[in-house]
C-alpha cells in the first residue's frame, strides 16, 4: 500500500468515491443519450431481431440441424407480437433501454475510473497493467452480452414465444417484458464472463487459491447448471450450450488462479534471498 494511500482520510476516501460514482454516471448519462437518439437502429435492428425467424442464430441453427439430415431446428415463424398496455409503456421502454446500452457502451471508463479509485492502493507494477486489465476486462464484459445476445436470448424467445398451454391462449408479450428479458439475459452473461478477473482479486487478496477451486470443482458444476437453468429455457440442448461456457471460464479461473500462486511465492523466495544476501554482507570498517 503506498504513502498516498495511507495519508488519506476515510472521508476523503468517500469524496473520491463520490467523484468516481459521479464521472461514471455522466458517461453512462452522455452513451445514453446517445442510445435515446438512435431509438430506430436500437429498437428494430437490435432488440427485435432475435424475434424474426431470419435472425443470424436461427439460421446457423438450422444449417447445423440441416447437416445431420433434418429440420429439426429450423424454425418459419415465432408465433407472438409484442405490444405495450400502458400509456407511458413505449416511452418508459426507450428511457430504460437508453440507459441500460449507455451502461454497456460506457463499461471500460467505468472499469477506469475502478481502477483510479483502487490505484493508491496498489504496487508500482500493479499500476503499470492497468491498460491490460480495463482491456481484458471490457472484452469478458462485451464477450458475455454478445454470448447472451446471440445464445441465450435467441434460445429463451424462441422457446418462451413458441410455447402454449392451450391453443385458445396466445402469446401477446408486453414491450416491458420482452425487453427485460433480453437486458437480463445480456446484462447477466456479460458480469458472468467476468468470472476470471473476479478470481483474480480473490486469489491476490488470499481469499481463494486453486486447491480450494479444484476441490470444490463438482460443487461449481452443479451451481452452474442450476445457473444455466435459471437464465435459460428449460429444455436440456439450451442449458448444456451455455453450461459449456461456464465451465470453460471455470476452468481458466484456476489457471489464473494457479499462476497467481506461482507468482506471489517466487516473489516472496526472491524477497527472502535479498534478505540473506543482504543479512551475510560484510561489515566494512
Amino acid at each position: 500500500m503506498s504513502k498516498q494511500q495511507n495519508d488519506m482520510s476515510f472521508l476523503n476516501h468517500l469524496e473520491v468515491l463520490r467523484w468516481t460514482l459521479v464521472r461514471s454516471s455522466l458517461a453512462v448519462f452522455a452513451f445514453g443519450i446517445i442510445a435515446f437518439l438512435m431509438k430506430n437502429f436500437i429498437f428494430n435492428s437490435i432488440l427485435l431481431a432475435p424475434k424474426d425467424p431470419s435472425f443470424v442464430t436461427y439460421r446457423f441453427l438450422c444449417s447445423v440441424s440441416q447437416s445431420f439430415g433434418t429440420n429439426g431446428l429450423c424454425i418459419d415463424e415465432i408465433p407472438f407480437i409484442v405490444q405495450s398496455r400502458t400509456m407511458a409503456g413505449q416511452f418508459s421502454a426507450h428511457i430504460w433501454t437508453s440507459i441500460t446500452f449507455g451502461f454497456i457502451m460506457a463499461f471500460p471508463y467505468i472499469v477506469y475510473e475502478v481502477w483510479k479509485f483502487l490505484k493508491p492502493a496498489l504496487y508500482e507494477k500493479e499500476r503499470k497493467n492497468a491498460k491490460s486489465f480495463i482491456i481484458i476486462t471490457s472484452l469478458l464484459f462485451f464477450t458475455g452480452i454478445l454470448f447472451g445476445y446471440f445464445v441465450i436470448t435467441p434460445l429463451s424467445i424462441n422457446f418462451l414465444g413458441s410455447y402454449r398451454v392451450a391453443d385458445e391462449v396466445k402469446n401477446n408479450f408486453d414491450l416491458s417484458s420482452y425487453t427485460g428479458l433480453l437486458k437480463a439475459s445480456c446484462l447477466s452473461a456479460g458480469f458472468i464472463f467476468e468470472l476470471p478477473i473476479v478470481i483474480y482479486f480473490l486469489t491476490k487478496m488470499g481469499l481463494v487459491t486453486p486447491e480450494f477451486l479444484k476441490k470444490y470443482r463438482k460443487y461449481a458444476l452443479v451451481l452452474v447448471l442450476i445457473l444455466a437453468a435459471i437464465i435459460t429455457p428449460p429444455d436440456i440442448i439450451s442449458q448444456v450450450i451455455v453450461a459449456i461456457p461456464m465451465i470453460v471460464l471455470y476452468e481458466v479461473s484456476i489457471k489464473i488462479s494457479r499462476y497467481i500462486i506461482k507468482k506471489e511465492e517466487k516473489k516472496k523466495k526472491d524477497n527472502n534471498n535479498d534478505v540473506i544476501k543482504k543479512s551475510r554482507k560484510p561489515i566494512q570498517n
